[in-house]
């Protein structure tokens, strides 16, 4: 078997390539959005544009949500110790909260600030130059968007996903700006156009925040995986040679992935190694049929323990 097909099968191994391309990708985000917030400050000055010195103040919270995921990827992809022997993902969930929190904070400010300076219009016309570096932003920062979503979602990374979702909120946030500015080019007293579309936008960008926020809560209280998944993992210990019934499943979210526990009958005249055996096969039939399990703690109990009830319940 070729060296690369054999990695691909360590779990070590997967985890550290995972963490790599994390950092790669966010890395590669945070060069861009550190040369985009340049140009939107030179471009604003420039072009006399406001709006597009204050979208570049905004796009500035794109590189601290960059830095968390390049910090944070550093502990939660190290391996259990003794002081954490469910390992760091955790760390994972806290990162896009924290980054789901941000994206709130931005929306909240955005339509703050839109809907008080509503009354005001902008001092002095903005030039050209000023709509093209806001045209520039908005496709530059889309295509980042989905780059990243897609390396996250391949790779199954929560604050990945999140942090692609804040390089959106930025080509988002941009439009009002390209707006303005346009609208300020052709009719100068359209500049009111400015603050009802950043009012608009804000809404938008609170709704991406709490996609972010409530999925990271739920890991956090340890919310169980959805009804689907429960039962194809019954399904599957069901469907083990000597598996006579399944019960008492419970499962929990560490970052992407899933930590199940429960329990499974066998015949009670087998051996303790037969036993064990049966379990060590439902174990790796869920772990190879579910790509979302990282683990699984099976008890095994023996048939009498369980009552004629429930043994036609779980059989059924």
């Amino acid at each position: 078997m070729p060296t690369g097909e054999t990695d691909l099968k360590n779990p070590e191994k997967r985890r550290t390539a995972r963490e790599q391309t994390v950092r790669r990708v966010t890395w590669i985000g945070l060069l861009i959005n550190i040369g985009l917030c340049g140009l939107k400050f030179a471009a604003g000055y420039f072009g006399r544009s406001q709006a597009l010195i204050a979208d570049a103040i905004h796009s500035l919270t794109d590189t601290t949500t960059d830095i968390a995921v390049i910090a944070g990827s550093h502990y939660w992809s190290r391996p259990p110790d003794e002081c954490h022997p469910y390992g760091h993902r955790r760390l994972e969930t806290l990162v896009t909260a924290f980054i789901g929190v941000m994206l709130a904070a931005a929306g909240v400010g955005i339509g703050w600030e839109a809907i008080s300076t509503l009354h005001e219009r902008h001092a002095t016309s903005p030039g050209w130059f000023a709509f093209y570096a806001a045209m520039a932003s908005i496709v530059i920062k889309e295509i980042l968007y989905r780059w990243t979503a897609s390396v996250g979602k391949k790779n199954k990374s929560p604050a990945l996903a999140a942090n692609a979702w804040h390089h959106r909120t930025d080509a988002i946030s941009s439009l009002p700006v390209l707006i303005a500015v346009g609208g300020a080019l052709i009719f100068p007293t359209w500049s009111f156009l400015d603050h009802v579309g950043a009012a608009i936008v804000s809404i938008f960008i609170l709704h991406a925040a709490m996609k972010i926020i409530w999925p990271a809560i739920g890991e956090l209280i340890d919310a169980g995986a959805p009804e689907e998944i429960q039962n194809k993992i019954a399904k599957i210990a069901l469907n083990t040679g000597g598996v006579k019934a399944v019960h008492a499943i419970r499962s929990r979210y560490i970052s992407s992935s899933i930590q199940i526990d429960m329990h499974i009958v066998v015949d009670s005249a087998i051996s303790v190694l037969e036993g064990h055996t049966i379990a060590d096969s439902v174990e790796k039939n869920i772990i190879d049929g579910i790509p979302e399990v990282l683990d699984v703690v099976v008890h095994v109990d023996p048939s009498e323990v369980v009552s004629a009830e429930q043994f036609s319940v779980e059989n059924n």
